[in-house]
């Protein structure tokens, strides 16, 4: 053996079996260990070369490697125990199929602590290492380590960890090196920073591991350092996007979405970002074409690193307009991102341009800017722009790709609280343009109301209503259309309508009930259902009060029953019958008549007001009568401190509509009742007797024209009517009711007289003479009554 070479030839002792067992080639190596000559064994059986006890051994190995101990025979006679090595050439690898078997010999060379090869390797190793003693002294570091320290090996041997430098990094690795000492265990500690040799940080997976002697005692440890940094960038944008995926999208609300974007990515990815969104009117339908320069955006959110985001021209809110120059303008009108950084100089034209950041960035250090458009579904929405000031490094590729991968996600999530808050507002605004926009004076009732539309599952199809009738009378209504939406607004559109026509005839409450279920049951069939499964359905409660008798007549469809607040007395839920919701169809409705009491508080409402996950409904009825029972505020004052009580501070998860209406009572001085006997001769007097009853309600300037529709209405009522026939007047500041009341049940009609016709110009005079006027059926027959404005005569 060569000192130079020491693995020559000799150093191993190598021999070939072809796959009939016979030896095909024997090395000088085989010679020193058996003392056969190639000669003497090539050609013959490897078999006879077993010891007498191996020569019918295991069956031969099936795999391509095979190790064991075998018996073999010297040439002159004594049994040599040698570790054999066989490997299968396989044919389809240029082999022959035949078998090479191997053994090192005992003099396969020098000690390799002492083998140069072995400590040129050791040293210049690009794996970094440091040997430490078990008193934490570096005995030797290689050149990789060498370098990455930054300091001579010469300089620092001898040092503890916390010794070669006072980061946090060295003293737990000191900390880590004690535990691997005291266990005699490997351990691995990873970490990120920049070590004395670098000009930025890496990550690092430190792996250390103990070293022991003959006896097994640990007498230090092996540190390797390896850079793990891509892998650790990986897993950080892994995690980002996870992350991004978890946190951005929350709500259905812009600014939010916006401004989880902004938290989500810094300081993983930036030290600040900004989200500026174009206006709805920029994008709120479908993109009509290209942007361009200069473009015009509003900040939506941005987050710092620094408290406060003090870095920050534009404040949330606020529009500001970025020139062709600006990453922002440069990105939207490319559709691509744009990466820019002061050192480049790609910034200059910009900063020159707008004074105010420039020294923003003088200030803080901004060297890199990432300008990522966000898009969605072909539309353009705005700008997210990263910037970079705290950490050194400027943007990579791998950057941009997480950034925009990030943004994409944020895009579709704005583009969804989009368009839900222009649903949203869409619905609003339709709802509120079917609900009543003030409500109506009248003699009877002092009203207030309030609507407000569920705080997350969207409008619905909650309405209320008061609606003036014929003598002083007034209709109040409040009702709930099943779903939430659009079509749940129209159809409470509808609804409403419909209940607005049928009380202008007058129906009773159970009558006009019946008519809705009906209106009810035909669109349900028109929404492609076959009206028995209710595919629109909806709950109803009509009330009418009458403030010359004090009485009140309500019937529900499936609503909650109102709450009465008599004067001086506590709030209680009034009992009524039950009915079924609307939409059933075929099921009768029933009417209950209630006395109440001048001053009496009536509370309509509907079940999003009384109903919550927090409460069931007996504690939301408990509720809502004590805020009811809470003092004697004004009806605005009780609306809001009902809605303050019972709804939650994030708002209701449902539509919630409270009317609230204090009953008035008509003096009986302000109602004149005459019985009429059906004799056309009596007319002229009853007209003197209404002259008479004006001019004692002070009401000189009516009588022209009362007269003249008492006259033709009384002689209608004789002439056509069934006694017995009563006259009825009513006033109050505003209006004159004269009312013509007999037993017929058949009501007339307005028609155009023909030239030579002796008849029928008489209810087109009362029509030009009065408001208005109509007809009402009674249990009794029929009312004509016809209205006389006071003011107009005034």
């Amino acid at each position: 053996m060569s000192p130079d070479h020491p693995f020559d030839d000799a150093a191993a002792a190598r021999a070939v079996i072809d796959a009939g067992g016979m030896l095909t080639e024997w090395s000088e190596g085989a010679r020193r260990l058996l003392g056969h000559t190639a000669a003497e064994v090539v050609g013959r059986p490897a078999a006879d070369l077993l010891a007498d006890d191996d020569r019918h051994p295991a069956p031969a190995p099936v795999d391509a490697r095979w190790s064991g101990t075998l018996a073999l025979r010297h040439r002159d006679g004594h049994t040599v125990s040698v570790w054999v090595l066989a490997h299968r050439r396989d044919p389809a690898d240029g082999g022959t199929g035949d078998w090479l078997a191997v053994t090192p010999l005992g003099d396969a060379g020098p000690d390799p602590l002492d083998d140069p090869l072995v400590r040129a390797a050791v040293t210049q190793s690009p794996c970094a290492t440091m040997i430490f003693d078990e008193r934490l002294r570096l005995r030797a570091v290689n050149d990789a380590m060498e370098d990455l320290l930054g300091l001579p090996a010469a300089r620092v041997r001898g040092l503890k960890p916390t010794e070669v430098g006072g980061r946090p990094q060295h003293a737990e690795l000191e900390r880590h090196i004690r535990h691997v000492l005291a266990t005699g265990r490997r351990h691995d500690m990873q970490t990120y920073m920049k070590a004395g040799g670098e000009n930025r940080a890496h990550a690092w997976l430190a792996r250390i591991a103990p070293l022991t002697d003959e006896a097994g005692r640990v007498r230090g440890v092996c540190v390797t350092a390896h850079d793990f940094t891509e892998q650790y960038q990986a897993r950080e944008r892994l995690q980002l996007v996870n992350e991004a995926s978890v946190r951005i999208g929350t709500t259905l609300d812009v600014t939010r979405t916006a401004q989880e974007l902004a938290d989500v990515c810094v300081p993983a990815l930036a030290d600040f970002v900004s989200v500026d969104l174009l206006d709805p009117q920029e994008y709120g339908g479908e993109p009509s074409g290209p942007l361009t320069a200069p473009v015009a955006l509003r900040r939506a959110a941005h987050q710092s690193v620094n408290a406060g985001s003090p870095e920050a021209v534009v404040k949330p809110g606020q529009v500001d307009v970025y020139p062709a120059s600006s990453p922002q303008a440069d990105s939207l009108v490319a559709g691509h991102t744009i990466m820019a950084s002061v050192s480049s100089g790609d910034l200059e034209q910009w900063l020159a341009w707008d004074e105010t950041r420039y020294r923003r960035v003088q200030e803080y250090g901004v060297h890199s800017t990432m300008s990522v458009p966000l898009q969605a579904r072909g539309t353009t929405l705005g700008v997210a722009v990263f910037t970079r000031f705290r950490n050194p490094d400027g943007f990579t590729h791998d950057d941009v790709l997480l950034a925009e991968d990030v943004t994409a996600r944020a895009a579709v999530c704005i583009d969804n609280a989009r368009r839900y808050s222009r649903e949203r507002e869409t619905t609003v605004a339709l709802q509120r343009s079917l609900l009543p926009r003030s409500l109506p004076r009248t003699a009877a009732v002092e009203a207030a109301s309030r609507y407000l539309p569920a705080a997350r599952a969207g409008v619905g199809g909650d309405w209320f209503d008061v609606i003036p009738l014929s003598g002083m009378r007034v209709a109040m209504v409040v009702g709930d259309v099943v779903g939430h939406g659009i079509q749940a607004s129209a159809t409470m559109g509808r609804l409403r309508t419909a209940v607005r026509t049928l009380a202008d005839i007058d129906l009773t409450p159970d009558e006009l009930l019946t008519h809705l279920d009906d209106l009810v049951v035909r669109l349900s069939e028109e929404s492609g259902g076959d009206g028995s499964t209710g595919e629109v359905g909806a709950t109803c409660l009509y009330a009418v009060y009458d403030p010359i008798s004090r009485c009140c007549t309500l019937a529900r469809a499936g609503h909650p029953s109102p709450v009465l607040i008599p004067p001086g007395g506590p709030a209680r839920q009034l009992d009524l019958p039950s009915g079924p919701p609307l939409g059933l169809g075929g099921l009768p409705f029933e009417s209950r008549e209630v006395e109440l009491r001048e001053g009496s508080v009536l509370s309509f409402y509907t079940d999003g007001l009384i109903e919550s996950r927090e409460r069931d409904v007996d504690a939301g009825h408990g509720l809502l009568c004590s805020a009811l029972s809470a003092g004697a505020d004004s009806l605005e004052e009780t609306c809001d401190r009902v809605l303050h009580a019972l709804l939650p501070a994030g708002g209701a998860a449902d539509d919630v509509a409270l009317l609230l209406a204090r009953t008035r009572g008509l003096p009986a001085s302000q109602v004149a009742t005459w019985e009429i006997p059906a004799d056309p001769s009596l007319v002229a007097p009853i007209r003197k007797q209404v002259v008479e009853q004006l001019v004692g309600w002070a009401l000189p300037e009516a009588t022209f024209t009362a007269e003249l529709v008492v006259s033709e209405l009384v002689t209608n009522a004789i002439r056509y009517g069934a006694p017995p026939i009563r006259l009825r007047l009513i006033h109050d500041a505003a209006t004159l009711i004269c009312e013509v009341s007999d037993t017929s049940p058949t009501a007339p009609h307005l028609r155009r007289a023909k030239t030579w016709d002796e008849g029928g110009r008489g209810l087109l005079l009362v029509a030009q003479l009065t408001q208005r006027w109509g007809s009402r059926h009674t249990a009794e027959g029929k009312t004509i009554w016809a209205e006389l404005g006071l003011l107009d005569e005034s």
